[in-house]
């Protein structure tokens, strides 16, 4: 096994809600993650539970769960406007 296969990429994504609202998270598994936001109560995030469906509209790969963590704080502290200028 590669050293690649042995450690998880790590992702920061941001989901569009349905009521255009915009959630950023992090996560190992990118399809998992959004099938659960879209589809299970209890692992899908309370935030988007009445927001759906929603959709992936960013992601970004990390070294580590802890480089994820970080620029998940440094997204969420972005305001609205720069959220949708960096989608671009």
């Amino acid at each position: 096994m590669s050293e690649n296969e042995a450690t998880p990429t790590w992702f920061v994504y941001m989901l569009r809600c349905a009521d255009d609202s915009l959630y950023t998270g992090i996560t190992t598994d990118l399809q998992r993650r959004v099938h659960e936001h879209n589809h299970c109560n209890k692992k899908g995030a309370r935030y988007t539970r009445p927001r759906r469906p929603v959709s992936l509209v960013f992601q970004e790969p990390q070294v580590d769960r802890a480089a994820a963590s970080q620029r998940e704080v440094q997204l969420k502290k972005l305001t609205r406007k720069q959220k949708l200028a960096l989608l671009k």
